[in-house]
């Protein structure tokens, strides 16, 4: 069998084409939107990561890692007897074809020994691990924009 310049130019951009990364084939990629962190507070080492998930199959968001703390866990504030308690996640369910916000005073990242102060306009990388259906994980890179304000909800 012969082999011309034009077959492995062909195969060469089927090869590229193929996905190589480690996404699951049965689970739909969800999409995130509205990401932004809080600015630190001059001498600050805590922050939170804020934004909307939304996915067409049923997902649940387990970790976040970022070069930006050195520690990151999921959270959820909320009022109880008028108290407001927060306590760590150890994931946060994603339903088929409902958002999700994550959001200050409900559930949110909270970011901790922060390596470097955030200031407005930074972009912060965040890497979220996420598990479907099929008890495959997979992970989605996002940068998060740092913002002073929050539009006056409550928070870190």
């Amino acid at each position: 069998m012969m082999y011309t310049k034009s077959t492995f130019v062909s195969l060469a951009l089927y090869c590229v084409a193929l996905p190589v990364s480690s996404q699951p084939n049965t689970t739909a990629l969800p999409t995130i939107s509205d990401v932004w962190v809080k600015a630190t507070v001059p001498g600050g080492s805590v922050t939170g990561a804020y934004m909307q998930i939304r996915s067409a199959t049923p997902l649940k968001l387990v970790k976040i890692d970022s070069p930006a703390a050195r520690l990151i866990e999921l959270h959820e504030s909320k009022m109880t007897d008028g108290v407001m308690e927060m306590k760590a996640l150890d994931g946060v369910d994603i339903p088929a074809g409902m958002r999700v916000t994550l959001k200050p005073g409900g559930m949110h990242v909270m970011m901790m020994k922060i390596a470097k102060p955030i200031v407005a306009g930074d972009k912060v990388p965040l890497t979220l691990t996420f598990i479907g259906a099929d008890k495959k994980s997979f992970q989605i890179k996002v940068n998060a924009v740092a913002k002073e304000k929050d539009g006056g909800a409550r928070h870190h």
